[in-house]
């Protein structure tokens, strides 16, 4: 006698049956089954499920897969390798950003603004309005309810994606990379996973900075850090600061150093909007005298023989922001890796350009 299945197994049996026979309720019937026997299942058996399901993944109606995705991508988060959905969740997201935009230049040309995405009441009346015989764009009817679902869907679609690619092994070996940048440019003022997408496409990993203390403690110190998985310059302004600030005796540069608090929600700590926020410690500068803005990343420093530099000057003002982090399942880097000698430091300093004053701008 055969062993029974484990329950996500026989889960997907019904998921997958139901996909073969375009069984839309059966579909329905078995999503909840599937979440509801992932919590219980070893890591080996998701991986399992994952491997079956993930086939499937790139045939799929948009409005069918704006439901399993997301499912899928809590699922491979549990899994032993994401990466054996990765590729085909990363495509059909491109597809529903490229064919939500083609949606959007279509619908203005022959109605307007299109609706909101998240207006699911008005589905059926945009689906009705853009197949219609007197759309005029000249697709036919199952192409253009296709767009149509992509406007709606695409939100769904690209979330997985964006839930996985906070993984830095995720985003190490994220395919279709220059595919995903230029979908999400599309889309990215209209829906809104697809803006955080394109923010998580420039993180920077195992990348090194120089930084130079000009005139925050006029020390002309230096040192090589290296970051990676750091979302925003609030994030880095933030970590450098507890990396570098503290007690001269031991190598850092003295001044006050961010609370513990402040210091966990920029890291890795469940309270990302601290009571009384966090507070700036410093101006950041780039070699060429532009600012660096806090609400700018890090990909933004512009490099200087080949070297992101990063310049420490005294604030010009007292800033303070609410939150410590843009991607909270994202695991932050900041390394000090090692002591600029003071010669060379000095040389680099000399070949900095001094920052502007104050030009009226706020970031935090």
């Amino acid at each position: 006698m055969d062993a029974p299945k484990a329950p996500l197994a026989g889960q997907v049996d019904a998921l997958l049956a139901a996909l073969n026979g375009q069984d839309l309720d059966g579909f329905n019937a078995a999503m909840p089954g599937i979440a509801g026997a992932v919590p219980g299942a070893t890591p080996d058996e998701v991986q399992a499920a994952l491997a079956r399901i993930a086939p499937y993944l790139g045939r799929l109606p948009f409005f069918i897969g704006g439901d399993l995705a997301p499912l899928v991508g809590a699922m491979a988060g549990l899994g032993t390798d994401p990466g054996v959905v990765v590729p085909a969740l990363v495509d059909r997201a491109a597809a529903a950003m490229e064919a939500a935009a083609r949606f959007a230049e279509l619908h203005r040309a022959a109605f307007g603004e299109p609706p909101s995405p998240g207006a699911h009441d008005e589905i059926d009346a945009t689906l009705e309005r853009f197949t219609g015989p007197g759309a005029g764009h000249g697709l036919a009817e199952d192409e253009a309810a296709a767009l149509v679902q992509a406007w709606f869907c695409a939100d769904d679609l690209v979330q997985p994606v964006l839930y996985l690619s906070q993984r830095a092994d995720v985003r190490a070996a994220l395919p279709q990379r220059d595919r995903l940048t230029a979908a999400v440019e599309g889309v990215a003022e209209t829906h809104g996973a697809p803006s955080w997408l394109g923010g998580l496409l420039r993180v920077l990993d195992g990348e090194q900075l120089l930084v130079l203390d000009r005139g925050f403690a006029g020390t002309g110190r230096g040192f090589r850090v290296t970051i990676g998985g750091i979302g925003d310059n609030f994030q880095l302004h933030t970590l450098l600061a507890a990396a570098l600030i503290g007690d001269p005796a031991e190598g850092l540069l003295p001044g006050r150093p961010p609370t513990a608090v402040e210091a966990a929600a920029a890291g890795t700590g469940e309270d990302l909007q601290p009571a009384g926020g966090l507070r700036g410690n410093w101006n950041l500068a780039d070699a060429h005298g532009g600012w660096i803005w806090n609400e700018g990343t890090p990909a933004d420093i512009p490099h200087l023989d080949g070297v992101r530099v990063v310049v420490l000057d005294a604030e010009p003002y007292s800033r303070s922001w609410d939150t410590g982090r843009a991607y909270p399942l994202m695991t932050p880097l900041l390394r000090v890796d090692a002591a600029v000698p003071a010669e060379e430091a000095a040389a680099w300093l000399s070949r900095v350009k001094p920052a502007p004053g104050f030009g009226g701008r706020r970031d935090g």
